[in-house]
């Protein structure tokens, strides 16, 4: 397909007077509308307008420039179709071999800060995706540019191909040109839904591949990472890998895992989270980053092998020493020491990486696949207001053991249920995880052959207790104090064992589950 005539209308106008250039020198018939068609005069190029195409002006400060059916027209004919030359002929329509579109910035617009819904609505662009829309359907005749990452590939092959674009690149262009207007329409659609409440009847969303994936969760599997078109923030938000190999699935999963604990704990104390399987079988705070990281890694050394690491505090050299003595697939935290880094990036097969932001969830539902399907919730998030806290055994916590029930119950939303936390000194002694007993899992957290010392351990629980017997074992296993949701018909039995044994138990009356 020859092009003679192109149309160019971009908002973002970066490229674009050296794509204009480069399309004239080929002898390509330049349309163009208002700032567009200003920056290439004032380039020098010779514009013709929009309005001298259409026979018709701009009007209403541009909201009408484009809709017209003498420019769709020239970019919906079929050009083998006698019947739609006979009627182009008749009224004198020229075609448009080629569109230039980039779209008003709604989601940059929507971000800014203070921003007016008028000013929002102003960015709704409509001229621009019809035109887009149009030329992709008729990639069969018409080229679509939306992007300028596209001016110079597309440019290339026009100037090696005597201006004649291939039907695969055409095609090419089109799909790029759908995708783009798909992640355009779901993020205003997803802006006037959330000024409504409750659960939108229509959950709009789009997603960008990022990284190819080496494998999915095993081998057999193909996979990639696709952002959510409009988030910046979440499991990578702004991570730069620094050393290493790259990424997998599961790293990834982990990564998410543990920058969401990290993010629970991130009080502007130094902290560290171990994840392994996409459960924590780490997590401490401590007074600087390698008391955090080694009180961390006792709360399960064995599991800490060949874990993901988040850490909440720039890597200093004595920590990353510390570090280096043992194997770990990711490592991620706001930055390294020059020192650190050296001795860190020695190990080749670590993957290392450095974001200045805590990895916590983006604003919004969480969304979960289900076959043929999304389930969607609010996220879950846990209350650290002792006022809200009920205390509901004879015993009242020590300040001490406030401090690492909290602290349990931060950690305990992130384990898989059945979820058993038990604590001390702000950090994990032993994890519970995904168990379908709750005695089991206690049993597992509490039976962890490091736990020598058995006093000053509290134990979280992220639902209720619904028989006495998980608190006995509890009890049984050193924890001196406990909390959880609270709610089953035999609380007073669970108290009861709880007051028999002189321990403090706290009700929170939410539970956490996570499956």
């Amino acid at each position: 397909m020859p092009v003679a005539r192109a149309l160019l209308s971009v908002s973002d106008k970066s490229g674009i007077v050296e794509f204009a250039q480069r399309l004239a020198a080929l002898g390509v018939e330049l349309i163009s509308t208002g700032g567009t068609a200003l920056a290439l005069r004032e380039a020098g190029l010779e514009v013709r307008s929009i309005d001298d195409l259409t026979g018709f002006p701009e009007i209403m400060d541009g909201r009408v420039k484009t809709l017209n059916p003498r420019l769709y027209a020239g970019l919906l004919a079929l050009r083998d179709n006698p019947e739609h030359l006979e009627q182009a002929r008749e009224h004198q329509i020229e075609f448009v071999d080629l569109v230039c579109v980039n779209l008003y910035p709604f989601e940059q617009t929507v971000a800014t800060e203070g921003v007016s819904d008028a000013e929002v609505i102003e960015q709704i662009d409509i001229g621009g995706p019809t035109m887009v829309r149009a030329a992709a359907k008729n990639a069969a005749y018409a080229a679509v540019v939306t992007d300028p990452s596209q001016y110079g590939p597309l440019l290339d092959e026009l100037e090696a191909a005597d201006r004649r674009l291939s039907l695969e690149t055409r095609q090419q262009l089109a799909g790029e040109a759908f995708a783009l207007i798909a992640r355009y329409d779901a993020a205003i659609s997803n802006w006037f839904a959330a000024r409504g409440d409750g659960m939108p009847a229509t959950l709009a969303a789009t997603f960008e591949r990022e990284l190819e994936l080496p494998y999915g969760e095993n081998p057999h599997q193909q996979a990639a990472y696709y952002r959510q078109s409009g988030v910046n923030e979440g499991v990578l938000g702004s991570a730069e890998q620094l050393s290493g190999k790259p990424l997998s699935f599961n790293n990834i999963l982990d990564l998410d895992g543990a920058r969401a604990t990290l993010a629970e704990l991130g009080d502007g104390q130094p902290a560290c989270v171990i994840v392994k399987h996409n459960n924590p079988c780490g997590a401490a705070r401590g007074a600087d980053l390698l008391e955090a990281y080694r009180k961390a890694f006792a709360g399960d050394p064995v599991s800490a092998y060949g874990g993901v690491i988040a850490l909440n505090s720039v890597v200093d050299e004595a920590t990353a020493s510390a570090l280096s003595e043992q194997f770990i697939e990711v490592l991620i935290a706001p930055g390294y020491e020059p020192a650190a880094l050296e001795i860190l990036s020695a190990k080749e097969k670590l993957r290392i990486l450095a974001s200045p932001d805590d990895g916590a969830a983006p604003a919004g539902p969480e969304l979960r696949p289900v076959a043929g399907g999304l389930l969607v919730q609010e996220r879950d998030s846990v209350s650290i207001d002792r006022s809200k806290l009920e205390v509901v055994s004879d015993r009242m916590p020590t300040e001490d053991e406030w401090r690492d029930l909290i602290f349990a119950w931060q950690v305990c939303r992130h384990v898989k249920s059945n979820a058993i936390v038990a604590a001390r000194g702000e950090a994990t002694l032993g994890i519970g995880a995904g168990q379908m007993s709750r005695v089991d899992s206690v049993n597992i957290a509490l039976g962890r052959e490091w736990i020598t010392e058995r006093s000053g351990i509290v134990l979280a629980s992220d639902a209720f207790f619904p028989f006495a017997d998980g608190v006995v074992g509890a009890l049984d296993g050193g924890a001196a104090a406990l909390i959880q949701p609270g709610g089953s018909i035999r609380d007073d039995e669970v108290i009861a064992a709880a007051n028999e044994r002189g321990a403090a138990m706290v009700f929170t009356g939410e539970r956490h589950f996570r499956h």
